[in-house]
């Protein structure tokens, strides 16, 4: 479970009136992130650009792997039927 400081929650509000400044927390890394309340519960979260962008690598070479393990799970059939498979459309 994540869990925040309560320095790094923003409510929604307070959040719009004073965008540029939580954003400036952000990137000078005065906070790691800035969480977002809404209705009292967390919603949303800001990081730096930086960080999301190690985040996407990782999910995608997680997704990269997940697919691999998939293939490779495929027996001789399985491959065979993929490889042979006619699909017909009708025009």
């Amino acid at each position: 479970m994540v869990t925040y400081a309560k320095e790094e929650m923003v409510g929604i509000t307070e959040f719009g009136k004073s965008l540029g400044k939580y954003l400036d927390k952000v990137t000078s890394r005065t906070f790691n992130k800035i969480v977002i309340i809404r209705r009292n519960k967390p919603e949303a979260v800001i990081i730096p650009i930086a960080e999301y962008e190690n985040l996407k690598r990782a999910y995608d070479m997680l997704e990269q792997k997940e697919i691999e393990q998939l293939l490779a799970s495929r027996t001789d059939e399985e491959k065979e039927i993929s490889h042979s498979k006619i699909i017909s459309i009708e025009i």
